[in-house]
């Protein structure tokens, strides 16, 4: 279903995108950025899959993720480096248009990619992440996230098999639904992870993907936006769906019941009927 190619986003340093492409109308192009950010775009395959013929999938992953290009200067993973390669990207897929979908950290890429190129972008959905700020308050020591928090503090961990060994330990407080549980355990087995971007992370100097003054520049520029979101999702208060709605009027929300921040997992069949009818 999907073919898959290295794409050249940068001379200096060299980064070479791994995407992998489904077939489908070019002026149907619906480009997903994964988040992470150090993970792969594997996990959202499905149920976005379901989109192929009728849409032109273009799923990369991220400098420094999967299977592009890695081994670069810490300085040299950024969101602005993140979001460059994209609009490069974007210019190798042809003139129109295309929609953008990005996920958790991506969400928050896909945002910098409109206001960077907004001649580029179509639609706009940011699914499981937010236009605004999450305040320091809303979740306080959430209990579902200590078996996360103890990867983390590990010292005998490092590297990749840090960044998987917290994926896996963070399944229970990402996928809400028990009986999707396995499902995606199953996921994630699939993720090339990385460590790239946890190094400058860890150092602090890793800047902030957020955009000052989101809500008031996205309302400017006036691209249709669907906020997707499950309403247990605990890393972004499903609550800043409806903030953002009265700040933004071309955005609209969709929150799911029974979902937490894997709302793709936990309600497939919604999730994917949300994403459809919004880039119809």
């Amino acid at each position: 279903m999907f073919a898959e190619s290295h794409v050249t986003v940068s001379s200096d340093p060299d980064v070479r995108l791994f995407v992998a492409r489904s077939d489908g109308p070019p002026g149907r192009t619906l480009l997903v950025i994964h988040g992470g950010p150090d993970w792969d775009h594997t996990y959202l395959r499905e149920p976005l899959a379901h989109l192929a013929g009728r849409h032109r999938l273009v799923l990369p992953d991220l400098r420094g993720c999967g299977r592009s290009t890695r081994g670069l200067p810490d300085d040299a993973y950024s969101p602005a480096a993140a979001t460059a390669d994209l609009v490069t990207l974007l210019g190798t897929l042809g003139t129109e248009p295309v929609d953008v979908l990005g996920f958790s950290y991506g969400g928050l890429l896909a945002q910098r990619l409109a206001l960077a190129a907004p001649e580029r972008v179509r639609r706009l959905v940011v699914a499981s992440s937010s236009v605004l700020p999450v305040p320091p308050a809303a979740y306080g020591d959430l209990p579902e996230r200590a078996a996360e928090a103890a990867v983390w503090a590990d010292p005998s961990l490092s590297g990749p098999a840090r960044t998987r060994a917290a994926a896996v330990a963070g399944a229970r407080a990402n996928v809400w639904r028990a009986d999707a549980l396995p499902h995606y355990l199953r996921l994630l087995d699939g993720v090339r992870f990385s460590a790239e971007w946890l190094r400058p992370l860890r150092a602090g100097t890793l800047p902030g993907p957020r955009v000052p003054d989101a809500a008031a520049r996205l309302a400017a520029l006036g691209v249709p936006l669907l906020l997707l979101h499950g309403r247990q999702d605990l890393v972004f208060p499903a609550s800043l769906v409806e903030e953002t709605v009265r700040l933004i009027p071309s955005a609209r929300g969709v929150i799911l019941e029974e979902a937490g921040h894997m709302a793709h997992v936990d309600q497939p069949d919604a999730w994917l009927a949300a994403v459809a009818d919004h880039l119809a």
